[in-house]
């Protein structure tokens, strides 16, 4: 694919995620997510986390930051997590703007796959860990448009994948002409109504 057109831009949607990001006041780091097992602090770890990972599957630059599954441990956050989350999201979407990125193979989470599946991959993982992030704090949120899409095609072709449950919990029913964010948020196993709990 050298000298080709990446087929998907990530930039606008890590952009995206960033600005969610900086919206997060301390406060609410320790507040409940979509992710039963997450709050907002172990979100931002996993967002970072997955960031690093993506950025080196796509220079495939194999290692322990792509050989880790996403669920080995609890993601931690680094006390300068405002600064690092951009420039990893950055440095993750100008990997993906490189053609060669998308062709071959590579690894992520400790799974060899085609160039082109991480790349839809960690699309997805923005576009709806973008949602677990705005959901949680109660920040707006409107994905880009291309990202939102590949990670609607990229669920939608694993929702009969009987390995599925290992990485997405089972299907939310969202009637088909609900907007395509809920019904991708409903295919990853979440549900698009989801609100944080009342305290107390």
């Amino acid at each position: 694919m050298t000298g080709a057109t990446p087929p998907l831009d990530l930039m606008p949607q890590a952009r995206i995620v960033a600005r969610l990001a900086a919206g997060v006041p301390d406060a609410r780091l320790d507040d409940p997510t979509p992710c039963p097992d997450y709050t907002v602090r172990d979100l931002l770890g996993h967002i970072s986390g997955l960031a690093v990972a993506f950025r080196d599957a796509a220079r495939k630059d194999l290692g322990p930051t792509t050989d880790t599954a996403p669920d080995s441990e609890a993601p931690s956050l680094s006390d300068a997590w405002r600064e690092e989350l951009p420039r990893v999201l950055g440095e993750l979407a100008e990997a993906w703007r490189q053609p060669d990125a998308w062709a071959g193979m590579t690894r992520a989470g400790g799974v060899d796959l085609p160039g082109e599946v991480a790349g839809a991959v960690a699309a997805d993982e923005l576009v709806v860990h973008g949602w677990d992030l705005a959901r949680a704090t109660g920040l707006p949120y409107a994905p880009d448009g291309a990202a939102l899409r590949a990670s609607y095609a990229f669920l939608r072709a694993s929702e009969d994948d009987e390995s599925r449950g290992d990485i997405f919990g089972p299907v939310v029913p969202v009637p088909e002409d609900a907007p395509l964010l809920d019904r991708t948020v409903g295919l990853s196993g979440r549900d698009p109504g989801w609100t944080p709990p009342t305290p107390g």
